[in-house]
């Protein structure tokens, strides 16, 4: 039987063309990324020279190429390595952001800006951007307790604070619904509030390439671990 020369050839995804910059590492951002990628976008993951992302060396196990946890989260990546403290990668960096369609950054709030590359400065010179930060926290987050007789109190806790997991099934109510009646509440077994903060972040780029599409004006989207959690215990929130 003959076919065409492009019979076998695999469709191109639905985010064909787009272009992302990604400066993530671990794992919500570059499950993110990853399957922006698997839908068909060229992905630059940008890693620190000789190190790469933190989950190169994080096994057991590995598989003949490296870490799988590693693998896991970066498949149909390429690799780039800058080195974000020397000012001639931050060059680099600002030239592969303004080729780009998107951006998506984990790193402690603030540090982007420190080094010129946040929204603010880098849309300037690409109006079109769609540039997606996760945080822990976002940018404020606080508690706030009332008792009888008038006495209450309050505290809260700023951007710069690290999220981590575990932290986020305690602190969001998680675990105030898991575990046994009269033990000790449970931790999920899976990395889950990594992976929803990961799913809301693929569903707002989708929405802003759409919305762009339309308005010719890209996005900054901020999205934080704490909050993806808590949208998902729904009536149990």
């Amino acid at each position: 039987m003959t076919s065409s020369p492009d019979a076998d050839a695999t469709p191109a995804g639905p985010l064909s063309g787009v272009v992302v910059a990604d400066f993530t590492r671990v794992l919500a951002g570059p499950l993110a990324t990853m399957t922006l990628a698997d839908l068909g976008a060229r992905v630059i993951k940008v890693e620190r020279p000789e190190r790469g992302d933190d989950t190169r060396e994080w096994g057991l196990p590995y598989s003949a190429t490296g870490s799988t946890y590693f693998e896991s989260v970066n498949r149909n990546k390429e690799s780039a390595c800058l080195n974000l403290a020397d000012p001639a990668d931050i060059v680099r960096a600002t030239t592969l952001i303004a080729r780009s369609d998107v951006v998506v950054e984990n790193f402690k709030p603030g540090m982007m800006a420190s080094i010129g590359l946040d929204y603010e400065t880098v849309s300037k010179a690409n109006p079109r951007l769609i540039y997606a930060s996760i945080s822990g926290f976002g940018f404020g987050f606080g508690f706030g307790f009332g008792f009888g007789f008038g006495f209450g109190f309050g505290f809260g806790f700023g951007q710069a604070l690290l999220g981590y997991d575990f932290i986020m099934h305690a602190l969001g109510g998680l675990m105030s619904i898991t575990g046994p009646v009269d033990g000790d509440a449970q931790k999920v077994g899976v990395v889950l509030v990594d992976v929803l903060v990961a799913k809301d972040t693929i569903a707002c780029i989708s929405a802003a390439l759409f919305a762009r599409e339309r308005t010719g004006a890209g996005s900054l989207l901020e999205l934080n671990l704490l909050s993806s959690l808590q949208g998902v215990l729904a009536n149990q929130g």
